[in-house]
């Protein structure tokens, strides 16, 4: 009983009809979406359906969210295609083997991160770089999917010469294909967006009509199957269809492990990693807050490990938590993974006797399903937001977007992460500096040149808020340096360390000849609100002794004691002008 996961422990009998409810929906919405992903991913359809078996089950047993709906989704698809097809012929015996090793390192490297409990990456990778990711593979996914519902062959590295090829190729577009994808894709967004409301309007209930109109691309699947099957258009108009779909479970087998092919595969892995676990945490993280329940990080790192390890060994491809599924289960009343685990069971029954149904499947409406579905991953309100409130994570939105979109998924998204670290070091090494001065009838200091505060003459207090290290340091000891030499009449210069966290040992190097250039021409360094952890450090040094007596518990004991001792009047009360950075 110890090795059950605590839900199966606790489990409560009223909770078993909402999961079996979920996970019968979940599964009429897997199976086109796990058909559809294979396409996306360059693989043989059934790979979709053995990713959609064992992986849920390992997820339900070791991960920590009660909905996360785990299984193959589009963007991790668009990784694997993308990181395999430069290195074997896409549908091939040798590309499904690479495809199950990209999960097993995938799935390897999640579990070690769980292991050393790096839940924390989570936050690696920041939301306008991982919104400009989505967005831009959705982009690039939708354009790439055109040929199906065309009927033309056509590729490209990316979204331009795709396009090009295209347009070269339209001549050739079969008709009665485009005719099948097009009218899919209408009826699909139409479902979308007036499917529930019309239902409501006839007496259904919110609920089970918002759920009706996530399962709109099964109903496409039936209808346009039943109608290739019946007239035959796969023979008369040349259609394209999914063909003869293997039957059977998988077998379990350990994928080939080659050197050669791990040193190729252990950043796309690596990249599907990361990306795969901060999508499903944010998106079980917000399924979670609704109903005052929680989520372990580092529990996901295992629980996703053992789905993309449990994918490699039954033939499958990397996993991850999918946001469409996840709200759909969610809005179905699942209370557990044992919904999850219904649809796993499901999802086997289907492999092991129905996958006949899905012979005359034509590709144009697994490819109508992937672009509407990834179509709403386009994320222009957070571009919007981040435009008005902060220009420089707008920028690493827009050219990770526009990495994918020009070179790639791994390019664009290794840009985006460059870019947002780029920014933070370049944020961090041009500290705001502020000169500041006492609040009249208060113990509060501000910016001398935001509000009206008392200043002593011969004092400069300067208050720099970041921790100090050694891209930002030598900034600070310039912009002191040039305050002294505008106030000839300084004799104390107070450094306020409010919001310094950290001294590393080149700033502790500058700080150490800032004080003693000031020394030498009668000037006195103070510091004031120094952080315990930062004092302690700065105590062992030779300059936290030559600063004995000069480091003081607050700013204002610090002002009143250089007031006191140069009997210096106050002077201000009004706003003035000063340098701030």
């Amino acid at each position: 009983m110890q090795f059950m996961p605590s839900w199966m422990r606790n489990y409560q009998r009223s909770w078993l009809s909402g999961d079996l409810v979920a996970g019968v929906i979940v599964t009429v919405m897997l199976i086109p979406q796990s058909l559809a992903y294979a396409l996306l991913a360059g693989l043989p359809p059934e790979v979709g359906l053995y990713a959609s078996i064992l992986p849920i089950v390992a997820y339900a047993l070791v991960g920590s969210s009660m909905t996360l709906a785990v299984g193959p989704v589009a963007v991790a698809s668009l990784m694997t295609a993308s990181a395999l097809q430069p290195l074997a012929a896409a549908g091939s015996a040798e590309y499904v083997g690479l495809a199950m090793l990209l999960s097993l390192l995938s799935g390897g490297m999640l579990l070690l991160f769980g292991l050393l409990r790096l839940g924390f990456l989570a936050h690696f990778l920041s939301h306008p770089v991982i919104s400009g990711f989505i967005s831009g593979s959705a982009i690039l996914i939708a354009v790439g999917q055109l040929k199906h519902l065309m009927g033309v062959k056509a590729g490209g590295g990316n979204v331009l010469d795709t396009l090009l090829q295209l347009a070269h190729a339209a001549p050739d577009t079969n008709s009665v294909t485009l005719g099948i994808g097009a009218g899919s894709v209408l009826f699909l967004l139409l479902a979308r967006k007036l499917l529930a409301p019309w239902l409501v309007r006839a007496g259904v209930d919110a609920k089970l009509a918002e759920l009706a109109s996530k399962l709109a691309p099964m109903l496409a699947v039936l209808v346009t199957t039943a109608l290739v099957a019946a007239l035959r258009w796969d023979k008369s108009a040349g259609v394209s269809i999914v063909g003869a779909v293997p039957q059977g479970l998988p077998v379990l087998a350990f994928p080939s492990v080659a050197m050669s092919a791990i040193s190729q595969l252990w950043l796309p892995a690596l990249l599907i990693s990361l990306v795969g676990f901060v999508e499903s945490v944010s998106v079980a993280q917000s399924l979670a807050l609704k109903r005052q329940q929680r989520i372990q990080p580092n529990r996901e790192l295992l629980g996703l490990g053992a789905a993309n390890v449990a994918s490699a060994l039954s033939g499958g491809f990397p996993v991850t938590g999918g946001f469409a599924r996840s709200v759909v289960n969610f809005s179905a009343g699942a209370n557990t993974p044992l919904a999850g685990l219904v649809s796993a069971m499901l999802m086997a029954v289907v492999i092991a006797a129905l996958t006949g149904l899905f012979f005359y499947l034509p590709h144009a409406v697994l490819a109508a399903t992937i672009i509407v579905a990834v179509v709403s991953l386009i994320d222009v309100q957070t571009l919007r937001e981040a435009w008005r409130y902060d220009k420089a994570d707008a920028w690493s939105l827009l050219v990770t977007a526009g990495g994918v979109i020009t070179w790639g998924v791994e390019e664009g998204i290794l840009l985006g992460v460059g870019l947002s670290l780029g920014t933070l070091v370049w944020r961090s090494s041009h500290p705001h500096i502020a000169v500041v001065g006492r609040v009249p009838g208060t113990e509060h200091f501000r910016n001398v040149a935001r509000h009206p505060v008392a200043t002593v003459p011969d004092l400069i207090a300067v208050r720099v808020d970041e921790s100090l290290y050694f891209a930002n340091s030598e900034v600070l000891q310039d912009t002191i340096e040039r305050l002294v030499a505008a106030q000839p009449r300084t004799r104390h210069v107070l450094l306020v360390c409010s919001a310094i966290n950290q001294i590393d040992a080149t700033a502790l190097g500058v700080l150490t000849d800032l004080e003693s250039s000031l020394a030498r021409r009668g000037i006195a360094l103070l510091l004031s609100e120094v952080k315990g952890p930062v004092l302690d450090r700065l105590q062992k040094t030779s300059l936290g002794q030559n600063l004995q007596g000069r480091v003081f518990l607050s700013t204002h004991q610090a002002f009143e004691s250089v007031r006191q001792n140069t009997a210096a009047p106050v002077t201000g009360g009004e706003k003035q002008v000063a340098p701030s950075h």
